[in-house]
């Protein structure tokens, strides 16, 4: 009997999951409407270059997802399912730190780690977990209330997991396994129909409407579902223009003079969703929840651990500056794009050449046969490989995620920004923790990104006959870039 790989349930998931949230949510089929056309757009002007970072069937195909868990069980069991489609837990984002109001979960987001899996599909889904036990957020009383609900719900079925099991173990499933192993995958992330009690919402949305949305209802759902864009300002243009409200910003890096770095997002509101609700009477009515939107990114290349030091610094620059600025006038999302992009314009080399020698972003490199300076022994630094013309450097895609950019399209699509006592003890979570949960390796985006770099530099070094490995460039300080 034929097999379906892991990498044929992992697209076939993605379509079936957008085929779902296009019905719960239409607004999200503009989305994907306004996306296309757009890619189309760019596509037509810049031909080539417009796949850089990635085919056209690639990025027409590419999605993120995103849900949210109550518990460590429930997570360790999302991290089975997604195992059985070669989807595996990489970074950690602790977005109670990253966002000013009242988001009480850490993440993590399961995707496929290998570059011909990621060209295959490159499904991601960023995985969120409610952390009850942070007295910034949940009383003792709460948090044990809480913790007594959410243990008391299955969010998957156990026929589900020993299919995702057995589709771990040898690499995927046989045509019926599989249809079984998809319909109650998909089924596990439908919204649904069960009344919310009202009281009980209520009261975690008190705390924050993420905390809401994971523990006061029996199921976990889609929380959005993200296409790629090549050109996401003009997308976000065509949105409003079809009167879709979007949130105010598009968050991550500017659009400035250089190549696109790591990963800008917007999203349209939240929208009123029907609900049935339970009232302390007993009674069923009807109304309405705003917790789910449609979101949207345009990923860049992949920034090594100093390009991320520079993104950082220039972000911290930046708030300061729009502080300074609107001390004077309100600044506009247009105003404050200007702000940044004139600090990256400044501070980062504007050309992927640049980039990598200054080795701010991840690239492969190929020997570049045109333009290998005759009679000359190639040098085993990699700045002089790239100054001198030895290698040609082909940029590597952001597969991954900004926990401020994060936390950002969370807070934009709150219907309130809940309670955060800073007077209380947090609860300490880290990545070593996330990974005992998981039961598996937590991987680290940077030795990911590094083992593919590796990986064609020592191809490099075979070709033009360099001993030993090609030397990375090490301890360059972040200040002064340009």
């Amino acid at each position: 009997m034929p097999i379906t790989e892991q990498w044929e349930l992992r697209a076939e998931f993605a379509r079936r999951l957008s085929h779902l949230y296009g019905k719960e949510v239409p607004a999200y089929t503009s989305l994907l409407a306004v996306s296309q056309a757009v890619n189309d757009t760019v596509l037509s002007a810049l031909g080539a270059d417009a796949e850089r970072l990635g085919s056209t069937t690639r990025v027409t195909a590419e999605r993120h997802g995103a849900i949210r868990v109550g518990t460590p069980q429930e997570m360790a069991q999302v991290a089975r399912v997604f195992a059985a489609m070669g989807m595996y837990p990489v970074g950690f984002y602790d977005l109670r730190e990253a966002a000013s109001s009242s988001v009480p979960v850490v993440s993590t987001a399961f995707r496929p780690v290998d570059p011909e899996e990621l060209a295959r599909n490159p499904f991601r889904v960023f995985t969120s977990m409610l952390v009850p036990s942070d007295r910034r957020f949940f009383s003792a009383d709460l948090q044990r209330r809480l913790e007594n609900f959410l243990g008391r719900r299955r969010l998957f079925t156990a026929e589900l997991l020993v299919l995702a099991d057995r589709a771990a173990e040898y690499g995927g499933l046989n045509s019926g396994d599989a249809e079984m192993f998809l319909t109650l995958a998909t089924a596990a992330l439908e919204l649904s129909t069960e009344a919310v009690d009202r009281a009980w919402y209520r009261e975690l949305e008190q705390v924050s409407s993420v905390a809401a949305d994971i523990g006061g209802v029996t199921s976990t759902h889609i929380n959005h579902l993200t296409p790629r864009v090549l050109d996401i300002d003009d997308l976000y243009t065509r949105m409003q223009g079809r009167g879709i409200e979007m949130i105010d910003t598009i968050q991550g890096p500017p659009r400035w003079a250089g190549p696109d770095l790591l990963l800008r997002q917007t999203s349209f509101r939240a929208l009123a969703e029907p609900r049935v609700f339970r009232e302390p009477d007993g009674s069923i009515e009807k109304g309405s929840l705003r917790v789910r939107f449609g979101e949207v990114e345009a990923r860049g290349i992949a920034a090594t651990v100093r390009g991320r030091e520079v993104y950082d610094r220039l972000t911290v620059e930046t708030e300061q500056a729009v502080r300074e600025a609107a001390a004077a006038a309100p600044v506009s999302a247009r105003e404050r794009n200007t702000i940044a992009a004139g600090l990256w314009n400044r501070h980062v080399p504007a050309t992927e050449h640049g980039l990598a020698l200054h080795d701010l972003a991840y690239f492969t490199y190929t020997v570049d046969t045109g333009r290998q300076p005759n009679g000359h022994t190639p040098p085993r630094s990699l700045p002089d490989l790239i100054d001198q013309g030895w290698v040609r450097p082909e940029p590597i895609v952001y597969e991954d995620f900004l926990p401020k950019s994060a936390a950002g399209i969370f807070q934009s699509n709150l219907t309130s920004d809940g309670h955060k006592d800073t007077t209380q003890s947090t609860t300490d979570i880290d990545a070593a923790w996330m990974e005992g949960v998981l039961g598996r390796p937590l991987h680290d985006q940077y030795d990911l990104y590094d083992g593919i770099r590796r990986e064609s530099l020592a191809d490099v070094a075979g070709r033009l006959g360099i001993r030993g490995p090609v030397e990375e460039p090490k301890n360059i300080a972040t200040q002064g870039v340009k």
